[in-house]
Formats: structure tokens, C-alpha cells, sequence
């Protein structure tokens, strides 16, 4: 690929960089690159750590040689890549819309000029991509969603924004995994736990995987949530 710069990271790690844009395209094309230098180069690669437009490869350079590695990486980023290739998996987020759990819910509706109805079903329409994973452990950042809800962050960031709020900012949509600052607008709240230390895999989100959001009411939220 024409586009495509592989930088080192010191002596044992290397990142590749797509051009610099949130794109499905990009962003699919580098995890399957992940998953395929996982596989081809087993134990060598001690971590390969996706972003939107980036792989950074850590390795283990007793075990690969980095000229060797960069070849093997240029190879893969011209392979022909569908999302379908992809191994992410596909999951469900129930979501508890507006009242308590979704404060910014009827101030989204009055600034795109819908219902709160329309705003649920134009959140839950589209299977998002996970592209990133970050800012907190376990918070995923999804996209895209529908332009009309495409709203910049909020002038007012909150100080505490509850674990398992969904919320949208800049084109891309989230769940805070935790009690954490935040200046997204939060439509609602998901009994889900994206981040739990307990689990043999803490993390519920990783690079493309697929989302879908389904609206609950709160009785069902209360049930989930106590389980």
C-alpha cells in the first residue's frame, strides 16, 4: 500500500500507520492484520494494539528479527481484506432511554428538532463497528452513527458520568465502563458491564466487534442490573 508508513517504537515495537481518518475500511483492514500477525507469528508478538488509523506491533525481538517483522507487516496490509474476514463478534446492548438514566436525551431531540422516539430509533438502527478501545479500560468507541445525531461534545463536560451510560459525541457512540468524568451526551444506560475485573476477559469490547443498542424500559434495566 502506496499509503501505508511503518515507524519504529524503540527495539521491540513497530507501528503502522494508515491515513489519518476515521474509516470502517482502515480500521477493519488493521484488525485483521492483528489477528493474522497473532497467528503466523505466535509468541513473538507480545501485543498488537489497534487504534483508528494505527497498529502498534510489540514483540519480543530475542524471537523476531524487526526488518523481518516489517516485511511480514507490509505483506499483510496489501492482502485484500472484506469485513467478513474480520473475527469480531456481534453484541446486543440493552439500553434504558432518557429519564435519570438518559439526562440529555430530550435536549438532543430539541437540538437535531425530533421526538425522543425518533431519536431512540435513529441510535438503535445501525450495527456499529468498534474501532477503538480506550480512554478508560474497557470503553469502546463505536461509529458511526446516523449524521443527524452527529453532535459535538458538550460545551459543560459532567464530572461524574455513571457507569453503563450510552452516549454519542462526534459522530461515534459509547458506554462508559465506569464512574469517570465525561463530555458526551448521555441518552441512556445499559445494565451491561463492559469493564469487569472479576471476568476471565475484563474487556466485553474489542476491535471489530459489531454492536447493535435495543431499547428496554426500566423495569427490565432494575432486573438486569441486579442479577
Amino acid at each position: 500500500m502506496d499509503d501505508l508508513r511503518v515507524i519504529s517504537a524503540g527495539d521491540a515495537a513497530l507501528v503502522v500507520e494508515l491515513p489519518a481518518r476515521i474509516d470502517p475500511v482502515i480500521n477493519v483492514r488493521l484488525v485483521s492484520m492483528a489477528e493474522r500477525l497473532r497467528r503466523c507469528c505466535g509468541s513473538a508478538i507480545l501485543d498488537a494494539v489497534v487504534g483508528y488509523c494505527t497498529l502498534t506491533v510489540y514483540f519480543d525481538p530475542l524471537l523476531v528479527d524487526a526488518g523481518w517483522l516489517e516485511g511480514e507487516l507490509r505483506a499483510l496490509a496489501a492482502e485484500d481484506v472484506a469485513p467478513a474476514d474480520v473475527e469480531g463478534v456481534r453484541i446486543d446492548v440493552p439500553v434504558c432511554y432518557g429519564g435519570e438514566l438518559g439526562p440529555d436525551l430530550v435536549s438532543v431531540a430539541d437540538t437535531i428538532g425530533a421526538t425522543v422516539d425518533e431519536v431512540i430509533a435513529l441510535h438503535c438502527a445501525p450495527e456499529y463497528l468498534v474501532y477503538v478501545v480506550g480512554f478508560v479500560p474497557g470503553f469502546a468507541y463505536m461509529g458511526v452513527v446516523d449524521e443527524r445525531l452527529a453532535l459535538p461534545r458538550r460545551a459543560a463536560p459532567r464530572t461524574r458520568v455513571p457507569s453503563g451510560s450510552v452516549a454519542i459525541a462526534a459522530g461515534q457512540t459509547g458506554i462508559y465502563p465506569m464512574e469517570t468524568p465525561g463530555g458526551w451526551h448521555l441518552l441512556g444506560r445499559t445494565p451491561l458491564r463492559p469493564f469487569d475485573a472479576a471476568r476471565n476477559e475484563p474487556v466485553l469490547f474489542s476491535p471489530g466487534d459489531r454492536v447493535r443498542f435495543h431499547p428496554i424500559d426500566r423495569a427490565a434495566f432494575d432486573r438486569a442490573s441486579s442479577a
